[in-house]
């Protein structure tokens, strides 16, 4: 009896032996899973910790990381607010939600936080980071960030650019002018954006009497078209590129019998993107001058700009340029419209526009940007910021 009893116990416990040995090796084989996944993630983020901008690119992949569509910028501009924090500048977020960091007003460099919707996945491969707002432009504003803290000059992060420029309207209403502007977007390392077109929108509202169909009278859908021909066709010049023509575009067009069945309304929303050789007023004026019913309501417009080559920002950009990558600068005018637009038509001072990144990558879905591009836009920056302060 009791040598079975020994039996039994010598083969449970050989069974138990081996239960557990095998439970050690799935426990050491998952263990060694687990490591080369992590260690697969670490060798992603590697790349975060080389070169001279190190908190730069630790920054930048925060704010990626960070979602921050135009109207929830609140988690994203807190993790800026805290770079800053932690460089010992003053630094607060007004009651727009624009991150301020004042300092020496003989630059001002400012990008905006928000970004367009998009799920792009963050990672990075090759020394690339992918992810939404990674060229549009958060990879501006945190090269600029690093740029503030290094040289000493006052920096905002604004809110809402992608959208109704919320940020940069309230700036240039609550703050004095600075002595330069260096606004955010991407422009390449090796490029400065000297001009933008204006923006003008509106809405085309007119009414008729509802009459029979057959009736010869044109009702207000079809003063709505032809209104809007002639408008196009008044616009459809031959120009010297893009840049110097004016752009139309009908956004949405509606129109029908009202709710009391009497009459007949449209309306249209229009949208013109204007070159510096216009104003805003001159594209108003054909507007109206072609109405024959109705009339049009316009919004705040954002008149267009082209700064001269020769400022001391431009120049500032076009040695530093040369200085970091012994290349020829690209001076650059842009067919979109940016916050700079609004800057220069409040602020008597020279500006540019700059930032590392490929602008054909805005608001796409492959958004990316090379992290060594990101370096230089930096070491640029700072060049011109010192520059700019020494003068």
């Amino acid at each position: 009896m009791n040598a079975e009893i020994d039996r039994e116990d010598g083969e449970e416990a050989k069974a138990a032996a081996e239960a557990e040995a095998e439970a050690t090796a799935e426990t050491t084989a998952n263990a060694e899973a687990d490591a080369s996944v992590t260690s697969g993630a670490d060798a992603d983020t590697d790349a975060l910790d080389e070169g001279e901008w190190v908190d730069a690119r630790h920054l930048l992949y925060d704010m990626v990381s960070t979602p921050s569509v135009s109207g929830d910028e609140e988690a994203a501009a807190e993790v800026l607010k805290a770079f800053f924090e932690a460089h010992d500048r003053e630094v607060w977020i007004d009651e727009v939600g624009n991150v301020r960091a004042p300092a020496d007003d003989a630059v001002l460099l400012t990008s905006h936080v928000d970004t367009v919707p998009g799920d792009v996945p963050v990672k990075i491969e090759d020394g690339v980071l992918w992810g939404r707002g990674s060229v549009d432009a958060t990879g501006p504003l945190c090269s600029m960030a690093a740029a503030a803290v290094e040289t000493g000059v006052s920096f905002v992060g604004v809110v809402g650019e992608e959208t109704s420029s919320r940020g940069a309207w309230h700036l240039v209403e609550d703050r004095e002018e600075p002595d330069a502007v260096v606004n955010g977007e991407p422009s390449g390392w090796d490029g400065v954006t000297l001009g933008y077109r204006g923006f003008l929108s509106g809405t085309y509202i007119a009414t008729s009497e509802l009459g029979h169909s057959s009736r010869p009278e044109e009702n207000a859908i079809q003063s709505a078209v032809a209104w809007w021909s002639r408008v196009a066709d008044f616009f459809d010049e031959e120009r010297d590129g893009v840049f110097d023509t004016v752009t139309t575009k009908p956004v949405t067009f509606d129109g029908g019998p009202t709710d009391d069945g009497l009459a007949v309304e449209a309306t249209v929303d229009v949208q013109f993107r204007v070159p510096p050789r216009l104003s805003i007023d001159d594209v108003r004026e054909v507007a109206e001058g072609e109405l024959t019913r109705g009339g049009v309501h316009w919004n705040k417009p954002i008149p267009p700009v082209m700064m001269s080559p020769r400022t001391d920002v431009a120049r500032a950009f076009r040695v530093a340029i040369r200085n970091v990558g012994g290349v020829k600068p690209r001076l650059l005018r842009k067919t979109g419209t940016s916050d700079m637009n609004i800057f220069a038509g409040t602020w008597d001072c020279p500006m540019a526009t700059y930032g590392p990144g490929d602008s054909d990558l805005d608001h796409a879905p492959n958004e990316h940007l090379d992290l060594a591009e990101f370096d230089s836009a930096i070491d640029v920056l700072v060049d011109v910021c010192e520059r700019l302060a020494d003068d």
